[in-house]
């Protein structure tokens, strides 16, 4: 295949070339006039799967033949050394690192949290494994000199050291170092027998140390050879130099190759065409992109060479840069980019390694009916399946909520193995039940009361299922892996089967059900390495074990794909977007290393944070010589101005820096033709039809459909906001309660409510610190019973520590007024003028000596003040009313000679309500006025006529339109329902 030769062989092929396909087509060249089994004789090594097997396609497409040997570069040398035990896995190894380093936890809780002990020790691991792919002795690592460091580095490398002491002892059993240790065995060999037939290393940039050491064998090899992808031939040689000079340039896409060159001892120049008489898409464009990703100590020599770039209008022709304003603007218009190119029959790819951006496109792309071709799939922890063994899981040690308990419930595979209608129906039953009145955390006992109203077997026995599959998990703490993993599929599998199914368990059916299966079977393969396990941890390993991504067996639209960063080293297509250009997505920050500073690993030799940020450098180099190349970024991130990537940077300012070759000019056509895509966008979302907004509503039913009968605090209401009463008297529409149920004010109301129910009736007889001690301890058994968050408990009982001196001393003044008479009285009185009926409950009423009354609410909030009363908060003044004209049934007609309100916030303070300015006499016909008001056919139940604060909100404002209109415009009345 080779002529012979004494130098090293190393082939390239041009950034934009389709690397496979090019491959394929330079192995047909060069074994032409051969036999056709000379192919065969071919070893290509590869690395990665998905490359295999495009090779393979590639070959099937040209019909019946024979194929090259295609193997991994990490199958090189299997089979070369024995071992008496197997190579371990990277998740047992993680797990038996994880015990360490929760018991270094436990030992410094300062470190990190306990949920972070997986995640630590993974980073060990990836550390452990790296310093056997790089050939790093683990005795460099050791004996760092961590003098000068902090504290954390200090700690960091004293734990280090019993770890990898203790890796020590069969260095064989980790599979890096088993790796490592074959490609040894596999250069010795070549080294005194070389094999006869090619051997070729395709694709890859020796980035390892494992693959680069393989890398030089192969190309010393007398039929061997290595083809590069990606090389950059318009680099001068000076700055080949310069990337491996003594300050490494390793955020260089190009360095990676020049590291091999150097140790291979071959010039750039020595590179030859992989397929001669094929270059680049566009070799004017891989010029300007050479220039502008130049090492940053050389980007001074722009101005001596950019003028040999020539005209750049040629250079840029089939370049855009696509500026939108935000990452929902940046997703619209790259989905109608793709859009465009379905509609052409181009074959189009969006490259990023944004996920979520990407979902954005697919999401866009759905508005006409476009499936991209996801190369990522969908993560497992996302699907349907994962989802629900997340959830489960997650609610160990934990007490079940009700926002939970549905989100489990609703799950597509919940209930699958029996009748998924009536589980839907008892479902939705259900949550009405928990949204209307609770409780926050369902139990066995609340679902059996829930089930019972139903008298039915169906929902008794549906009740009992949903208990038996939940029930017991707060309860759940340190155990073994191993438990874990069964009381948690013996969990999932009973929700799978449903309430009403006697066998079969469908959960691990489909894509996403034989991913999970997969996941926990090899999790619990290995747990015996993983000990004991609190709920925290367990939680990230689980998750942590469910990392793969899961495709849809959908056909999706052959043309549209969506690739990462990673497979598109292995595609070709005519167009390509490459999105997310800002830093920090593209490239991506480094990830921090715990357990090594920069300065410590660049001592130890090993691989420094550019690393990735070079090999990010030379996908986007590869990438953007397509033939036709999008650049694509958002302007502004959801929180501030995003910096454009690096070598979108670099690329405006060499253009824009190069007037003489129409820089500036090629930039502006590169924007306009981004803004075009951006407008088309823009575009779709405005609509053919413009609505104006909405009027101010003020609706007027006719009189037979106004309301007859309001609370008390209803009147105020009335007053300030007429919508409201509209809405729920009239339309009876009630807002739906949240299924999260939090420790609101409305609560903390009731629970006040309830304890002074109690206590006050109690306080004669005792002296301050009794009345003290009764309130307190009454305070805290209501809480316990009513409040069911414990750091609710706290706050407000606190609370009411902090007000109960106070409350006693106004009490004793209270006493002197009268005594008790009645608590929580309702009562109810029809306006003789109107036909109205206003229903009441008062907090407290007290007796005088003298046979007159005082009437209390407690209040929880800031009570009214004396304007609020004499223009909208009339409840005692009403509520006097109702004493006066005998509305509290069995107690008579009362004469009330005053009324205050009591409250009870975290600065207490009483506020009268003033009988003698507002005389109780007044009442009645105020009330008529209003009423009568309302009750006329013409009169508009007005919206927020006068609302108490700017930023109050209503259940009913989004009916209203609030927002389409303000408070300066005047209210449009409009009859509704049938008026005669």
């Amino acid at each position: 295949m080779f002529e012979p030769s004494a130098a090293p062989r190393v082939f390239s092929l041009a950034p934009g070339q389709d690397f496979p396909a090019a491959l394929a087509a330079g192995l047909r060249h060069r074994l032409a006039g051969q036999p056709p089994e000379a192919i065969a004789r071919v070893t290509v090594y590869v690395n990665t799967q998905r490359m295999k097997r495009r090779i393979e396609d590639l070959f099937h497409e040209t019909g019946p033949g024979f194929l090259p040997r295609l193997k991994l570069v990490t199958e090189a040398g299997q089979g070369l050394m024995t071992h008496d035990a197997p190579p371990q896995s990277p998740l047992a190894r993680q797990l038996q690192l994880t015990q360490l380093t929760a018991a270094l936890i436990a030992a410094q809780p300062d470190l990190a949290p306990p949920s972070a002990a997986f995640d630590l020790a993974g980073g060990l691991a990836n550390l452990m494994d790296e310093a056997q792919v790089e050939g790093v002795p683990i005795g460099d690592i050791l004996n760092l000199d961590v003098t000068d460091a902090s504290g954390h580095w200090q700690r960091a490398m004293a734990f280090l050291k019993i770890v990898l002491d203790l890796g020590l002892s069969d260095p064989l059993a980790d599979p890096a170092a088993r790796s490592r240790a074959e490609i040894e065995a596999l250069v010795r060999l070549w080294e005194t027998a070389p094999p006869a037939d090619p051997v070729l290393v395709a694709g890859s940039t020796g980035s390892r140390g494992t693959t680069h050491l393989l890398m030089q064998a192969v190309a010393r090899l007398p039929q061997g050879g290595l083809i590069l992808p990606g090389f950059d031939h318009d680099m001068p040689d000076g700055i080949w130099r310069t990337l491996t000079s003594p300050e490494r340039q390793e955020d260089h896409p190009q360095y990676r190759f020049a590291h091999i060159l150097r140790d291979l001892e071959l010039a750039p120049a020595e590179v030859a065409p992989w397929l001669p008489g094929q270059g680049a898409p566009d070799p004017a464009r891989n010029r300007l992109i050479s220039m502008a990703l130049r090492p940053a100590p050389v980007t001074d020599g722009w101005m001596r060479d950019g003028p040999s770039l020539g005209d750049l209008h040629a250079a840029t022709q089939h370049l855009t840069l696509l500026e939108a304003a935000d990452p929902r603007a940046e997703a619209e218009a790259i989905a109608v980019v793709l859009r465009k190119a379905a509609e052409d029959g181009t074959p189009a790819a969006l490259i990023s390694p944004d996920r979520m951006l990407t979902r954005r496109v697919a999401a866009a792309l759905d508005r006409w009916g476009i499936e991209p071709d996801d190369s990522a799939g969908e993560p497992l922890g996302q699907t349907a399946t994962g989802r629900l063994i997340r959830t489960v899981a997650g609610l160990m040690g934990q007490k079940l909520t009700a926002e939970d308990l549905v989100v489990i419930l609703k799950n597509p595979h919940v209930g699958i193995g029996s009748r998924r209608g009536p589980h839907l129906r008892m479902t939705r039953e259900l949550e009405l039940r928990l949204r209307r009145s609770g409780p926050a955390f369902p139990d066995r006992a609340s679902l059996a009361d829930w089930a019972a109203r139903f008298e039915s077997e169906e929902a008794t026995a549906w009740a009992a299922w949903v208990a038996d599959s939940l029930d017991g998990l707060e309860p759940v703490g340190t155990r073994p892996l191993g438990e874990h993993l069964a009381d948690l599929r013996a969990r999932v599998e009973l929700l799978a089967r449903g309430a009403w199914a006697d066998s079969g368990v469908p959960i691990w059916d489909g894509r996403d059900g034989e991913a999970a299966e997969k996941a926990l079977n090899a999790l619990a393969e290995d747990a015996g390495h993983g000990g004991e396990l609190d709920v925290v941890t367990f939680n990230a390993v689980l998750r942590g074990s469910m990392s793969e991504e899961v495709r849809d067996p959908a056909l999706p639209h052959p043309g549209v794909m969506i690739w990462g960063t990673l497979e598109a080293r292995v595609q070709g297509a005519e167009l390509v977007i490459l999105a997310g250009l800002n830093d920090g997505v593209w490239p991506e920050q480094p990830e921090p290393d715990p357990w090594l500073n920069r300065m410590m690993r660049k001592a130890a030799g090993l691989l420094l944070p550019e690393r990735r940020i070079g090999l990010a450098a030379h996908d986007f180099q590869q990438a953007a010589g397509a033939p036709q190349v999008v650049l694509a970024r958002a302007v502004r991130s959801a929180e501030a101005d995003a910096v454009p990537s690096r070598w979108l940077n670099r690329l405006t300012n060499l253009l824009d820096g190069l007037p003489g070759q129409g820089g500036p000019q090629a930039l502006a056509a590169m924007r306009a033709r981004g803004d075009h895509w951006c407008d088309l966008a823009a575009a779709l979302d405005v609509p053919e039809i413009t609505e104006p907004p909405a009027p101010r509503p003020s609706p007027a039913p006719p009189r037979a459909a106004r309301p007859r009968r309001l609370s008390v605090t209803e009147v105020e209401t009335l007053l300030r906001d007429p919508y409201q009463i509209y809405a729920k008297h009239v339309l009876r529409l009630r807002a739906l309660d949240p299924l999260r149920h939090r420790p609101e004010a409305s609560l903390r109301g009731t629970v006040l409510h309830e304890v002074l129910e109690q206590v006050v009736p109690q306080f004669p007889g005792l002296d301050r610190a009794g009345q003290k001690a009764l309130l307190l301890s009454t305070g805290a058994e209501v809480l316990e019973r009513i409040v069911p968050w414990p750091t609710a408990r706290r706050f407000w009982l606190a609370r009411l520590m902090r007000i109960a001196d106070h409350f006693i001393a106004e009490e004793e003044i209270r006493r002197t007024r009268g005594a008790l008479m009645a608590t929580e009285q309702g009562g109810g009185h029809t306006l003789p003028t109107t036909g109205v009926e206003l229903v009441v409950k008062t907090d407290r009423i007290d007796r005088t000596p003298e046979g007159a009354v005082w009437l209390y609410d407690y209040k929880t909030g800031k009570p009214p003040t004396e304007k609020q009363q004499a223009r909208y908060n009339k409840q005692l003044h009403i509520t006097a009313y109702l004493a006066e004209a005998g509305a509290f049934g069995e107690l008579g007609p009362m004469h009330v000679v005053g009324a205050e309100y009591i409250g009870l916030a975290a600065r207490p303070e009483t506020v009268p309500a003033d009988l003698e300015k507002i005389p109780v006499e007044l009442v009645p016909e105020s009330l008529h006025r209003l009423f009568t008001r309302f009750l006329d056919p013409a009169t508009g139940f007005t919206a927020q006529v006068a609302r108490e604060s700017q930023g109050e909100w209503s259940d009913y404002d989004h009916l209203s339109r609030g927002g389409e209109w303000d408070l300066t415009q005047h209210a449009e009345t409009l009859k509704v329902g049938d008026h005669e």
